[in-house]
C-alpha cells in the first residue's frame, strides 16, 4: 500500500462544533514544556483536578505515560524525540478537535519541535506554557533520580546535559517554578486556562 491507498474520513465524522456543544466546552491544547523536574507533571495534575471540580473535561498527556505505552518503542536521540513529539501532537490534535481540553506535559526540548507542534495544532488551539527552572535547580530537586543517574552516566542523552534544551522563544505563559512557589504557579496556570476558554 502507498499513501494513495489511504482514505481519511474526517469529512464524514460529526463536526467539531457539535462535539463541543455536547461537552459544553471548546477544545484547546495547553502544552507544558521544560526540563525534567521543573514541575510540569505536578502542575498538569493539579490543573486537571481543578478543572474537574469545575466540571470541565480535560485529559493529561504526560511524557512518561506516553513513553510507557504509545511511544515505548522510541529512544532519546533527536530523531526519536522528534517522533515522540509528532505522535503526541497528533493525539492532542485529535482530542482537541473532539472538544477536549488537552493538557500536555512533555519536555519538548527543541524550538523546532514546538514550532511544528504549534503549526500542526493551530495557533487558535495551541497555548505554549514554559515551566521554567534552571538545570542546577532541577538537579537539586532530582525528583525522579534521573540527574544522579546522568551524573554517573547511567542515563544517556539527558536533556540539559548531554542533550540540548532550547528555551522557548515566545511562550504564551512562563511559570518560573524556581522563583515562585508551586501553589502560586498552579494558581497562575489555572487562572490563565480559565481566561483562555470561551466558556469561562
Amino acid at each position: 500500500m502507498t499513501r494513495k491507498d489511504i482514505h481519511p474520513i474526517q469529512d464524514k465524522l460529526v463536526e467539531r462544533s457539535q462535539k463541543e456543544k455536547i461537552l459544553g466546552q471548546r477544545g484547546s491544547v495547553f502544552w507544558l514544556c521544560g526540563l525534567s523536574g521543573s514541575g510540569k507533571s505536578t502542575l498538569a495534575i493539579d490543573l486537571e483536578n481543578r478543572l474537574s471540580e469545575d466540571e470541565i473535561f480535560s485529559i493529561v498527556l504526560d511524557g512518561d505515560n506516553l513513553r510507557s505505552g504509545l511511544n515505548q518503542d522510541l529512544g532519546f536521540s533527536d530523531d526519536d524525540r522528534r517522533e515522540n513529539i509528532r505522535r503526541t501532537t497528533e493525539l492532542a490534535k485529535i482530542l482537541c478537535q473532539s472538544g477536549v481540553l488537552v493538557i500536555v506535559s512533555c519536555i519538548t526540548p527543541l524550538q523546532e519541535f514546538r514550532d511544528s507542534t504549534k503549526k500542526s495544532i493551530g495557533t487558535d488551539d495551541y497555548k505554549e506554557i514554559y515551566v521554567k527552572a534552571s538545570f542546577s535547580e532541577c538537579k537539586k530537586r532530582d525528583v525522579k533520580g534521573l540527574y544522579a543517574k546522568a551524573a554517573d552516566s547511567s542515563v544517556s542523552a539527558f536533556t540539559g546535559s548531554t542533550s540540548s534544551f532550547e528555551e522557548p522563544i515566545s511562550p504564551d505563559l512562563i511559570l518560573d517554578t524556581e522563583k515562585e512557589t508551586l501553589t502560586h504557579s498552579s494558581a497562575t496556570l489555572y487562572s490563565y486556562v480559565r481566561k483562555s476558554l470561551s466558556f469561562s
